[in-house]
């Protein structure tokens, strides 16, 4: 069950260019407003991630990525739209996303979450906001909430109370081609 006063309260920290601490369908997520550029570089900071590897986008529902799927071919839209909701990342030409998310590729990493949570925190965003597995560089991303707290507590301006859906792990991302780019449930 989705509790709507902490809802709120990881909107108004994403909205303030806050990092909110998350459950995904497999592993813990670090989310933040795509557009803020200081609220990517603190979700980057705490991963230890270089930019050049691009973030993934989460959304509420298929029309948060109408620009991005509009220029796609009926067949390959269509195998996007049928694994939505769900834990597939796809890769799609970027129609509007900074160079701070897309690492500076003409593409970018998006999904309609199968997390019914997930969904209801971009959807209360009114927008699509970055999801990024919750761990540190080089380290496992934390598939429970004690986990995610052990890595991130106290450098988050809001945990999202919420479990993962499955110990499935990341979520799987692939090309337009099908090609696998990494593994997952």
């Amino acid at each position: 069950m989705i509790n709507n006063w902490h809802l709120d309260q990881a909107v108004a920290a994403l909205q303030a260019g806050g990092v909110v601490l998350h459950a995904t369908e497999g592993v813990w997520g670090l989310a933040c407003d795509p557009f803020n550029l200081n609220a990517v570089l603190k979700v980057l900071a705490l991963k230890q991630r270089d930019v050049a590897k691009g973030l993934i986008l989460v959304g509420s529902g298929t029309e948060d990525f109408a620009s991005e799927l509009a220029p796609l071919e009926d067949s390959a839209r269509q195998r996007v739209l049928a694994s939505w909701p769900g834990a597939q990342t796809w890769i799609l030409p970027n129609r509007r996303f900074p160079v701070w998310i897309s690492g500076g590729r003409d593409s970018i990493a998006v999904r309609v979450s199968g997390h019914p949570q997930t969904r209801a925190l971009a959807a209360a965003f009114g927008a699509p906001i970055v999801s990024t597995s919750a761990n540190p560089g080089g380290r496992q991303p934390a598939r429970n909430a004690i986990k995610a707290r052990a890595y991130f507590q106290g450098l988050v301006d809001y945990v999202l109370p919420g479990a993962v859906l499955g110990d499935g792990g990341p979520t799987s991302i692939r090309t337009l081609d099908g090609e696998l780019v990494r593994g997952g449930r």
